[in-house]
């Protein structure tokens, strides 16, 4: 399934959760042939995310719905911009409205957070990434945000990137059992994936180099100044990733190290949802 069909069939799931056997509530106040139009009001300063998403919430649900868009996914936005209208029947207005509420205030808190590390690092080379801490179905929206904002997404779950992070390692019995079972699987099965492997200290940096056949090292909870001292040992051979706690207060020095990228777990899973609100137009 692609990105496309998987998001018209969780809209479809996420309808039916919302609307149970009706939204009784507009159906026995409105009338049924009521036409009517609805302004999303900005009410708070930050990136805007979800208008796509939005459109086809509105599509599905009621065809009949017109959106007239004034401001656009990854847009800047500020109190009081108005971001789209939305015409058509008003139980249709009101049965759509929070669900596209929940995706457009929620991505765009994660776009908005994302430009914010994205910003820290003007200048540097050294790009932001996201991670698999995101919400059980949530994930396309989620990543969808990230990119939005600025940022840059990791892989999409187990599926499109090998990963040997410290328990593959231990399982596995060693960095080198990990990293050949890896290349013996991947030529067996004809794919071509990306191989990164996590270090938590030098020697494991310096087993990984000496092994090879890999493209990245992910340098895991080391400190800055240990961190400028791996990227020099892996410098010019592979790719090299810092992650493990890292803050907007730390971003910058790691990123002055000389990584090719931050992972940022925080991006998705640890966001304020932004405020935005729907208002009849009388």
């Amino acid at each position: 399934m692609n990105d496309k069909e998987y998001i018209k069939a969780f809209i479809q799931s996420a309808l039916r959760e919302d609307l149970g056997d009706g939204d009784h509530t507009s159906l026995s106040c409105v009338p049924a042939q009521q036409m009517g139009k609805a302004r999303l009001l900005v009410k708070q300063p930050g990136i805007l995310a979800g208008v796509d998403v939005a459109r086809m919430v509105f599509e599905q649900f009621d065809p009949g719905l017109k959106l007239t868009v004034f401001k656009n996914d990854g847009d800047a936005i500020e109190l009081g911009d108005t971001v789209f209208e939305v015409s058509g029947s008003e139980r249709s207005i009101l049965q759509t409205e929070r669900l596209m509420l929940n995706f457009m205030q929620r991505m765009s808190g994660i776009a908005t957070q994302t430009n914010e590390y994205v910003q820290l690092l003007c200048g540097l080379k050294t790009r932001v990434l996201d991670t698999r801490k995101t919400t059980p179905g949530m994930r396309v929206f989620e990543k969808m945000a990230v990119r939005l904002g600025g940022g840059e997404n990791h892989r999409m779950g187990l599926y499109d990137m090998i990963m040997i992070k410290d328990n593959h390692i231990d399982f596995a019995g060693g960095i080198r059992p990990a990293i050949e079972g890896v290349q013996a699987y991947l030529q067996k099965l004809g794919k071509k994936l990306p191989i990164e492997v996590e270090a938590r200290c030098f020697s494991e940096i310096d087993e990984i180099l000496r092994i090879g056949g890999i493209q990245r090292i992910m340098i895991d909870n080391f400190t800055v100044e240990d961190t400028r001292e791996a990227v020099q040992m892996i410098a010019g051979r592979f790719e090299t990733e810092s992650s493990g706690g890292i803050t907007k207060q730390t971003l910058r020095a790691y990123a002055e190290c000389g990584v090719d990228y931050i992972s940022v777990g925080a991006l998705t899973h640890q966001i304020m949802s932004l405020d935005l609100s729907l208002k009849a137009v009388k």
